[in-house]
């Protein structure tokens, strides 16, 4: 049963809470909250909710119509994700936004395979047909270092083979570990072998020297797409090494990447557009909410949230963080396994997801920025839900909660009571090799 604590608490969140009914004006409020940064993150509590797609795209939408932004940057890997960036700016032969999609091959696939994302992607490249300025869609994550490494040399094969054939010989470094990350980073975190950490940096500095020829020769975007390639190898590199020997350092150095490629990206459409660009981020809570108002920020780990407040300031960015309280969820019951629709259990007693619920309202926004009484209470830490590509409900206190401060971790959020699970496009295609994505932490 809730105490009468939680309950009075309930009442103080409904008072000042925005009910969301479907309308238009859902998120005037937020967009208030926005104001004018240039950074918005948008969270999800869990990796297969399609609630948190299809909201954070109309979220999106509004951000692009309304407030000029020009660049959605997501979890994902920076080439698959450039793919779709090139459809939505009509630069592809893709035909569509599923074939755009066809990239995205390792598990989990349903992440950005999904009918919420074709139905946005979709909706970008209709915007970008009718507007002069367009919109991009990029990828921050650090997974895919063999795919990178073969845009890598596509890219100097066009460009300059006789430095193409320079990088072949660097990267052949990892040809014995047969295009397995996890091979390479068990064999070389343990001192089984040599890294390749040499070669890559190398690789990385070659391609930045050059960087006024290969962008003349190539294009700018074309050249930032393959420099930022190439940090991705080299970041992957060191991610693989450090894989086994810790959550936290591999943790660290993800959300470090995934941070500098925001600040790349921000650099380099700001010098293309001669004027700082906006971007919306789509990623999980986890990586978005500020690490320092949890539990796991105390462990040391730090995440994009908290690097993007650091970096720009409060005023410049702004987290958004989701939550549910119960429903359905696409996810697998480990690594590598089918996706299924699972059962999201009820929020845990006291926990954040408990006192939303008894809040009494379907769907709704809190401002976590105002000062009131129900932004007092809630800056007391409580449990809060994480739910990544794994669900395991048998489990759920210790495999999917951890300790946060809301109004610290968040400037607002949005609670949808009751969820359903997003629709994969089909299942997962055969893995290509490489670690799945989010792993090992599964968000």
């Amino acid at each position: 049963m809730p105490s009468i604590r939680d309950l009075s608490l309930a009442d103080r969140i409904r008072h000042h809470a925005r009910r969301l009914d479907g309308s238009h004006k859902d998120y005037d409020d937020l967009l208030d909250i926005i104001g004018n940064a240039r950074f918005v993150l948008l969270g999800e509590a869990t990796h297969g909710t399609q609630e948190f797609y299809h909201e954070r795209a109309l979220i999106t939408q509004r951000l692009i119509l309304e407030k000029g932004f020009t660049g959605v940057a997501v979890e994902a890997d920076w080439p698959d994700a450039w793919r779709v960036n090139r459809y939505v700016r009509g630069e592809s032969d893709d035909a569509s936004a599923e074939q755009a999609l066809e990239g995205f091959k390792r598990f989990p696939t349903w992440m950005w395979r999904n009918t919420e994302v074709v139905d946005f992607v979709e909706w970008l490249r209709g915007y970008n047909d009718a507007h002069a300025e367009t919109v991009g869609f990029y990828g921050l994550d650090l997974y895919s270092m063999f795919g990178s490494i073969s845009e890598v040399l596509r890219f100097l094969d066009q460009t300059d083979p006789e430095a193409a054939r320079q990088a072949r010989a660097r990267y052949s470094c990892f040809d014995h570990y047969g295009e397995d990350t996890q091979h390479y980073g068990y064999a070389t975190g343990i001192g089984m072998s040599d890294s390749c950490e040499r070669a890559v940096l190398q690789q990385l500095r070659d391609l930045q020297t050059r960087a006024t020829e290969y962008a003349q020769t190539a294009g700018h975007d074309a050249f930032f797409a393959a420099q930022q390639n190439a940090r991705l190898v080299l970041n992957a590199e060191e991610y693989y090494r450090t894989m086994f020997r810790g959550r936290v350092s591999s943790w660290n150095l993800r959300d470090r990447h995934m941070a500098e490629t925001l600040e790349a990206l921000d650099e380099h459409l700001g010098a293309q557009a001669g004027k700082p660009p906006k971007l919306v981020v789509w990623e999980h809570n986890s990586h978005i909410g500020d690490a320092r108002a949890t539990e796991v920020g105390r462990l040391g780990e730090w995440n994009v949230g908290q690097l993007a407040r650091e970096h720009w300031g409060k005023d410049d960015v702004r987290l958004i963080g989701f939550s549910t309280y119960h429903g359905y969820v696409t996810a697998a019951s480990a690594w590598d396994e089918p996706p299924q629709r699972k059962r999201v259990n009820p929020g845990l007693p006291h926990s954040y997801e408990d006192i939303f619920h008894q809040v009494g309202l379907d769907r709704f926004s809190v401002n976590l920025r105002e000062r009131n009484q129900a932004t007092e209470a809630l800056h007391e830490g409580r449990l809060q839900r994480a739910i990544g590509v794994v669900y395991l409900p048998r489990t759920e206190r210790q495999s999917h909660y951890f300790h946060a401060r809301l109004t610290d971790q968040f400037d607002a959020m949005i609670h949808i009571d009751e969820t359903e699970a997003v629709e994969p496009l089909e299942s997962p295609a055969d893995q290509r090799g490489e670690a799945p994505e989010t792993f090992p932490s599964g968000l």
